[in-house]
């Protein structure tokens, strides 16, 4: 951790991010092996500066919190992931409240299988309210979470936004659909309420490059490569006996 710190402030730009509080077992072996509290290791090893953005930390205390939004620190939250696994509840009310800087993340195929972006910032939204609070989290800041937020946490000033001199990256929806019908009237609010989005997006532009025209994906063939991937999928998974199944 020391070094790839040191490392990494040799070269301007270059950001730090590993997973931190993700569950109760990882902070009871923080404790364990080197006695210290998520907070007091990454002061130990270098890691509680503004170049930083950790994923998960559900399992921060209030000087934690605290500690983070003082020191700059991201945090990249994985609802669906924390479900999956039973890690806990990303406490993004407070932290927001704090100040600190909250990006969206899909963890990783082992332990989310969809990878989908609009889906997390719903999953965040929504988790906000479970414990009570129906202001926990609006569809408007889940958004912020995860456009502008994610931008900052990646240290970038040129996405996260649509604005004159910013990347042209951009998604769009047909709103004339089944899935707006009815919310004509907040269509920002729809987009995570209505889950229109879990549907594949009709335009996708990446750095002004036209990827997904009319919903179809244009660079390639995508019904080969998904009977690729399911070849190849099957072939990876037919050791897996029905007790392993999940």
């Amino acid at each position: 951790m020391v070094a790839s710190a040191n490392l990494a402030r040799q070269h301007p730009g270059v950001r730090l991010h590993t997973h931190m509080a993700e569950n109760q077992q990882g902070n009871d072996f923080l404790r364990t092996t080197f006695g210290l509290t998520p907070g007091e290791y990454i002061k130990k090893v270098g890691w509680d500066r503004d170049d930083v953005w950790l994923a998960h930390c559900c399992h921060l205390d209030g000087a934690e919190t605290k500690q983070w939004a003082q020191h700059g620190i991201g945090v990249a939250h994985c609802p669906s992931s924390n479900m999956r696994l039973a890690s806990g509840i990303c406490p993004v009310r407070d932290l927001l409240d704090a100040g600190v800087n909250v990006g969206i993340g899909v963890d990783g195929t082992a332990s989310n299988d969809t990878g989908h972006v609009l889906m997390e910032l719903r999953m965040a939204m929504l988790l906000q309210r479970a414990g009570g609070n129906p202001k926990g989290m609006s569809a408007r800041e889940a958004l912020l979470v995860g456009t502008q937020g994610g931008a900052k946490n990646l240290g970038r000033d040129d996405v996260g936004r649509i604005a004159p001199g910013m990347a042209a990256d951009f998604v769009a929806w047909r709103t004339d659909g089944v899935s707006f019908a009815g919310a004509q009237h907040d269509l920002v609010a729809a987009l995570l309420f209505c889950t229109p989005g879990l549907a594949p997006v009709d335009l996708s532009v990446i750095n002004g490059e036209v990827i997904v025209k009319d919903g179809q994906l244009t660079p390639c063939n995508l019904q080969e490569i998904i009977q690729e991937h399911n070849r190849r999928s099957l072939a990876l998974c037919s050791h897996i006996t029905q007790q392993g199944r999940d």
